[in-house]
């Protein structure tokens, strides 16, 4: 279960996200809904350790992560909204990377590769050079990177950025069967893909403004 508690963050006094709180069952689905500006990135940064909240908590499965912050990074994966890869390796070399990075056994990460490749039907792909990747390619290459080394909790910031709108829900569904029993946390400005999640909360100007089950 994760858990936000009045995540805040100031800059210079001035508030980009004000006593955010949140939480999300295994299994579950949350759509982070709000217009560009709203604090949706603030958030994500926040959770996945590139900025430190002015104050508030994260907990993961009842424990404060300040305890053991690289212990619960291990448990996160995380897509950024813009795929910026290494254009001269091809699919496989840039998830091997991945892999060796997470430190996952060679054995292992073959597999998973292969398993991941198929999985978003980039097989006949996997030795082009991501140069020639079309951006929904790169965005699917990035996606089986954090899905690599199975985490507990999946990040996806604007997940359908490059993806044609009739693979958005394809694509939630998808990671709703890879993920059973795990976190999904999609964060978008798309009501309709929001909509897709087991709950949305809605930011407006950095705070919650609405929060409900769909």
């Amino acid at each position: 279960m994760l858990e936000v508690r009045h995540l805040t963050k100031r800059y210079r006094g001035i508030p980009a996200v004000e006593d955010v709180s949140f939480t999300i069952r295994p299994g579950e689905v949350l759509g982070y809904l709000g217009p560009n500006g709203a604090g949706k990135s603030t958030t994500v940064k926040i959770l996945i350790g590139l900025i430190e909240p002015t104050s508030g908590q994260i907990l993961l499965d009842g424990k404060d992560t300040k305890t053991d912050w690289i212990g619960f990074l291990r448990q996160v994966g995380y897509v950024p909204e813009e795929p910026n890869l290494y254009p001269q390796l091809s699919g496989t070399e840039y998830l091997q990377l991945a892999g060796r990075l997470r430190g996952l056994e060679r054995r292992t990460l073959i597999r998973r590769i292969d398993d991941l490749l198929h999985l978003f039907s980039l097989g006949e792909d996997r030795h082009s050079r991501l140069s020639s990747y079309s951006k929904g390619m790169r965005q699917k290459i990035l996606l089986s990177a954090a899905l690599l080394h199975n985490p507990d909790v999946l990040i996806l910031d604007e997940p359908s950025a490059a993806l044609d709108p009739e693979r958005e829900f394809e694509l939630l569904q998808t990671l709703r069967l890879r993920l059973a029993g795990k976190t999904l946390v999609v964060i978008t400005h798309k009501p309709c893909l929001a909509s897709a999640a087991d709950f949305v909360v809605t930011i407006h100007q950095g705070c919650v403004a609405n929060e409900v089950m769909v």
